[in-house]
C-alpha cells in the first residue's frame, strides 16, 4: 500500500471531523473535508481521494443519495461511517456500492483496520487473469482454481460465487446482491440456497471449514471475501 493517501471526509459534525483527522494522520493519511453533500461531490471530483469516509446524516441531501451519485462515476472505496445501526440501513447502503460500513461510535483501531482492508483490495482486485490469496488461485479466464497447486473441482455456479466474491475481496456483498448477480432476481429471497451453496465451497477452499478465513459471514447481512 502506498503512503500519504488521500482520505475525503464527508461529515458535518466538526467535532467527528477533528478526531477523523487526528486518528488518519497519525497514520500517515492525508485528509480533507466537505461539510455537505453538495461539497463532497466537487471535492471528490477535484481530488481524486484514494478513500471516501461518507457519513449519512448530511445537511443538504441524505448520505445514500450521494452515494449513489458518486458511485456513478467513482470506483475507488467507499466507507460509511453513521449512527444508523439498523440491518435495513445497512444493507442499504452496500446494495448502493459501500464498501464497508462503521457505525459511530467507533474505535480508531477498527476503522483503520478497515480502510487498509478496502484500500488494499482495491489495488489487488485489478483487470487480472487470475487472482491469488494465500495458497489459492482463481483463473478467471479459464474457470479453474487451485489450493496448494491442486485443482479444485468446482461446479459453475459455484465458481460464479466464489469469482463475485473474490473481485470483491474487502467488500461485504449483501445476500440480495449475491443472489441477484450470480442466480438472478427469482432468487432474491432464497438466502437459505445460498447459505448452502457457502457452506459447499467452505468445504472446497478453507483449510478448516468451521473456521474460515476465507469466506465470512457478516451476520443478518451478507458475505465478506477476507483474504
Amino acid at each position: 500500500m502506498k503512503e500519504n493517501m488521500n482520505i475525503l471526509i464527508i461529515d458535518d459534525e466538526v467535532q467527528i471531523r477533528r478526531l477523523l483527522e487526528i486518528s488518519l494522520s497519525a497514520y500517515e493519511f492525508n485528509t480533507f473535508f466537505a461539510e455537505n453533500g453538495k461539497q463532497g461531490l466537487v471535492a471528490a471530483a477535484t481530488h481524486h481521494p484514494d478513500l471516501i469516509l461518507l457519513d449519512l446524516g448530511l445537511p443538504d441531501m441524505d448520505g445514500l443519495e450521494l452515494l449513489v451519485r458518486l458511485r456513478e462515476w467513482y470506483t475507488k472505496p467507499i466507507i460509511i461511517l453513521s449512527v444508523r445501526n439498523s440491518e435495513e440501513d445497512i444493507v442499504n447502503a452496500l446494495d448502493k456500492g459501500a464498501n464497508d460500513y462503521l457505525t459511530k461510535p467507533f474505535r480508531s483501531g477498527e476503522l483503520i483496520a478497515r480502510i487498509r482492508v478496502a484500500i488494499r483490495s482495491g489495488e489487488e482486485r485489478k483487470d487480472t487473469p487470475s487472482l491469488e490469496f494465500g495458497d489459492l488461485s482463481i483463473d478467471m479466464i479459464n474457470h479453474v482454481v487451485r489450493k496448494s497447486g491442486d485443482i479444485v473441482k468446482l461446479t459453475s455456479t459455484e465458481f460464479s460465487l466464489l469469482a463475485l466474491l473474490a473481485k470483491n475481496s474487502g467488500r461485504v456483498l449483501t445476500h440480495q446482491f449475491i443472489l441477484k448477480e450470480v442466480w438472478g432476481y427469482g432468487y432474491l429471497e432464497q438466502t437459505q440456497y445460498l447459505r448452502v451453496f457457502i457452506a459447499q465451497l467452505r468445504k472446497k477452499i478453507e483449510d478448516n471449514p468451521a473456521n474460515p478465513v476465507l469466506l465470512i459471514t457478516e451476520s443478518g447481512i451478507g458475505y465478506r471475501f477476507g483474504n
